[in-house]
């Protein structure tokens, strides 16, 4: 509790109007946070208007093609808009209450009289928790912010104010944190996204041709449909490439910038600042055995099953299917024991198991093997 200086008395009424003052402007800070999804709103809404009423009924003379164009479209914007409603309305994965820190604990940690005490005070705590990954340090991850150990995989989002089940990270456009929770449905908006634009493209090719040689009267709702959907289906083919290839690796954004955050460390340890970049951005550091940055890799096909789950029918419908609780990840050190104890071969050369059958085992096993050390 902080103590007032000798002759100072608390004031209230400023108190209470500091209050108001930031509550007010925290009203107007979440307000434009929604300016980014209200542009990629009204992008969509015009270029409906431009591929159904500009293009397809007052350009496309077939009704043949003009029904095949309106069918397809309908059926990629359906896919596109449920898959970005998901991404933005989805609820965070929000730490589970066992990992918060009681407040004795805290208080026993600011009485510390130097980090090795503190670091065993959150070590005896976090022996009841199925936490295997660990800090530079060796220490547990314990975020200062919330007052929690943080779940493997788990980051702070200076932006939402909270800690995050495997936080990707946090996403302007969607005014939503990419997290376990919504993962499956951002990958599947850049998708249909870059389905969406290459569509529109592909189909205004044609009659682009025919609106610079004059064969029909200029229309620019179409001239500017076919460089805004080209624009965009360039920007969205690299980052849906690359978040693709993440979860083929089973690896985050996060996780990824590590090796560049690390090298930084190693050329110019002297900089305080890098070492708290790391912090944030670094290869998973495991308890036993280091850090290990395909700690997580299950090989890619259990890797995509992890995100998208087991049903092949539903991977690319936008609906939950993902494996886990996203506080538990298996891994390929105790996907051995737990093969081993179902009974199953062991391949040296294996980067996981044979199927996410295994995932509940595998599950088990991380946190038993956890508590039993």
């Amino acid at each position: 509790m902080m103590s007032m200086p000798h002759g100072q008395s608390y004031d209230y009424h400023r108190t209470t109007f500091d209050g108001e003052r930031n509550e007010r402007c925290g009203c107007c800070v979440r307000t434009m946070k929604w300016f980014p999804v209200l542009f990629i709103a009204s992008v969509i809404g015009w270029s409906y208007y431009a591929f159904v009423i500009q293009l397809s009924f007052f350009t496309v003379t077939n009704i043949v093609q003009r029904i095949l164009f309106l069918l397809f479209y309908h059926a990629v914007l359906v896919m596109f808009l449920w898959s970005y409603y998901q991404t933005v309305f989805t609820d965070i994965g929000r730490v589970p209450s066992r990992f918060h820190v009681p407040r004795a604990e805290l208080d026993r940690i600011v009485r510390a009289t130097n980090e090795v005490e503190q670091k065993e005070i959150l070590e005896t705590f976090a022996k009841e928790l199925p936490v295997v990954t660990r800090t530079l340090n060796a220490s547990v991850r314990f975020c200062d912010k919330c007052r929690l150990i943080k779940p493997d995989r788990a980051h702070h989002c200076s932006v939402c104010g909270v800690c995050v089940l495997k936080l990707d990270h946090h996403c302007p456009w969607v005014n939503n944190c990419i997290n376990f929770t919504n993962y499956k449905y951002f990958i599947l908006f850049l998708g249909y996204a870059l389905l969406y634009c290459v569509y529109v493209a592909c189909s205004t090719i044609p009659y682009m041709e025919l609106l610079w040689t004059g064969k029909i009267d200029g229309r620019f709702h179409i001239l500017f449909l076919f460089f805004v959907s080209v624009m965009f289906a360039i920007s969205l083919v690299s980052l849906f490439g690359y978040h693709v290839y993440l979860v083929l690796l089973n690896r985050t954004t996060l996780g990824k910038l590590s090796s560049i955050f690390t090298h930084l460390i190693a050329s110019k340890s002297h900089h305080i600042h890098c070492y708290f970049i790391v912090e944030s951005f670094r290869t998973p550091i495991f308890r036993f055995g280091g850090p290990d940055k395909n700690g997580f890799s299950l090989g890619k096909l259990n890797n995509f099953q992890e995100v998208f789950g087991d049903d092949w029918r539903l991977w690319f419908v936008p609906v939950y299917t993902s494996m886990g609780d996203g506080v538990v990840y298996p891994m390929r050190c105790y996907d051995e024991d737990a093969e081993a104890l179902l009974g199953g071969e062991q391949h040296g050369n294996r980067s996981g198991t044979e199927n996410l059958h295994d995932f509940e085992a595998a599950t088990f096993l991380n946190e038993y093997g956890n508590l039993m050390n």
